[in-house]
């Protein structure tokens, strides 16, 4: 029988983890990946479902896996709907939501049933990563307590529900012993850990602490790696992480969602802890901890934004002086209560908000950059190409943020930790020359 699996990993940073999940125990099991659909004994795509744009990339997906295997299993966000994945692809072999780890390997053996003698000794102890050697992701918790009307995540992905707090550490300890040297948390959101646990007590390396934000980032500082905190909702406890980045325990980044300043605006969203202060926070975070790094994220024609909210959104922005800014223009989604809300912005509004937010934070972003000139700066090398040695600061996530460039030279491999004097910059980059390596 053909053990082989073909897998495709659809969306975001967290839909990764839960293709990890199931590669590692199909691998254990003794199951083979394979990279193309023909040599596969089934399929399987872990889709994305959260706009429009995501749903049509995973329909064409598994129909393309239906085309040239034609045996496919599909899981992920857009498993909740499943009535559109049959009626685009009526033969599929099975339909899971999202993190359904345990019913997908179930449809594999039922389909596929596993190798008598599976070879489990291949499974390396923090399990099969999909991202390089040097840096992992690290899922703190499933699913979302709110009901921003923007999202339908809380249908797909369910309430909030925390990892325990000892899988966690171990899973952090693991991935350190195997050679990672920068986690990145991740959840739906990340700050509310422990909420559903009521923040219950642990032991963990001869003390107590609770499953809690604070106390998470505290152990995770720990470990003497990067740690790098994504999607952090903006809730009061956040200040108290402040000084670990001060410290240098965790880095000094912070990635928060705010996407809007207009306070009607985010309560037309449902957005918790709209009414707090935000530039206030922001400007007293800075006094704890002056070179950290906040990015964020925000929508733009959100059904009913007027010309004057809009332009508050602009004066916040250039109030706030953000690192690091990615910005949407609303797209309906099916099942949002925002799709509800009267007047709709036209598509051509849309789009010109787009770019006059861009042209600001672009002009924000470059002036940053170029004050970083003259500045040393630890870097971690991402990639080596025949041109130069691609890195990333302490203020770059990757994927997502900007990217160190640095000259060439056969000492530095990717992974290593590079000091590095800044030369020059762009609207998004910098350029650095090149200091001491720590392997």
């Amino acid at each position: 029988m053909n053990y082989r699996i073909g897998f495709a990993s659809l969306g975001c940073p967290k839909a990764l983890v839960d293709s990890e999940r199931i590669i590692t125990q199909l691998r254990a099991q003794g199951y083979e990946l394979v990279s193309t659909y023909q040599d596969a004994g089934l399929v399987i795509i872990n889709t994305c479902g959260f706009i429009e744009s995501a749903i049509k990339e995973s329909l064409d997906t598994i129909k393309e896996a239906m085309q040239e295997n034609g045996r496919v299993i599909v899981t992920g966000c857009l498993g909740a709907k499943a009535d559109l994945i049959r009626a685009a692809c009526p033969d599929v072999l099975h339909i899971s939501g999202a993190h359904a780890y345990e019913d997908v390997v179930r449809s594999v053996h039922r389909h596929m049933p596993p190798p008598t003698n599976p070879f489990v000794q291949l499974v390396p102890p923090q399990g099969i990563k999909l991202t390089p050697r040097h840096y992992a992701y690290l899922k703190i918790s499933e699913g979302c307590n709110h009901q921003c009307t923007f999202c339908i995540i809380p249908t797909m992905r369910g309430k909030l529900q925390s990892y325990p707090l000892k899988q966690v550490l171990t899973e952090a300890k693991k991935l350190k012993d195997a050679g990672v040297k920068e986690l990145l948390v991740i959840s739906q959101d990340t700050s509310a850990y422990g909420l559903d646990t009521r923040y219950q007590e642990v032991d963990w390396q001869g003390k107590k602490i609770e499953t809690r934000f604070y106390d998470l980032c505290e152990a995770l500082g720990e470990l003497g790696i990067w740690v790098r905190l994504h999607y952090v909702y903006p809730y009061p406890h956040v200040d108290h992480v402040i000084p670990l980045m001060r410290d240098r325990l965790i880095l000094p980044y912070l990635d928060i969602p705010f996407q809007h300043a207009s306070l009607r605006i985010l309560k037309s969203m449902k957005r918790p802890a709209c009414t707090e202060n935000t530039l206030e926070r922001i400007m007293k975070w800075r006094e704890i901890c002056p070179d950290i790094t906040i990015r964020s994220t925000f929508i733009v024609g959100f059904p009913g934004e007027t010309e004057e909210e809009f332009e508050t959104l602009l004066h916040f922005l250039q109030n706030a002086q953000l690192d690091r800014v990615g910005c949407f223009q609303y797209s309906p989604v099916e099942g949002a209560k925002a799709n509800e809300l009267r007047d709709p912005l036209p598509d051509e509004v849309k789009e010109e908000r787009y770019h006059r937010f861009m042209q600001v934070q672009a002009s924000i972003s470059r002036n940053k950059l170029q004050a970083k000139i003259g500045s040393q700066q630890t870097v971690l090398v991402d990639a080596i190409t025949e041109q130069n040695i691609i890195a990333r600061s302490q203020s770059d996530a990757p994927e997502i943020d900007g990217l160190v460039y640095l000259p060439l030279n056969p000492e530095i491999q990717i992974g290593d930790w590079v000091e590095t004097t800044i030369i020059d910059s762009d609207e998004y980059d910098l350029h650095g020359s090149l200091g001491s390596c720590q392997k």
